[in-house]
């Protein structure tokens, strides 16, 4: 016997899981293929995608699915790989 109001924070309890699951999913796939291009050398493919996932991983840090930090870490190693391959190729 729940509460109305129970299984109205149940609802959107899973409204949310399924939303966090689909950034974090999509923040992994770019993660990815961010990662390719740096180790494939491709500079501006790396640095269009850097753009996108910083945006991806600030607005997952902004609505609590990542903590602020681990999205500040990321960011922080891909622009550290995306800086050393761009001073390699010039």
């Amino acid at each position: 016997m729940h509460r109305r109001s129970a299984k109205k924070h149940a609802r959107a309890d899973n409204t949310k899981r399924i939303r966090n699951r689909h950034r974090k999913a999509t923040i992994r796939t770019v993660m990815k293929q961010t990662e390719t291009a740096l180790a494939e050398g491709n500079v501006e493919t790396a640095q269009e995608l850097c753009r996108t996932i910083t945006s991806l991983l600030d607005r997952a840090a902004s609505k609590g699915v990542i903590k602020k930090g681990t999205a500040n870490r990321q960011k922080s190693r891909l622009i550290r790989k995306l800086h050393a391959l761009t001073a390699e190729a010039a």
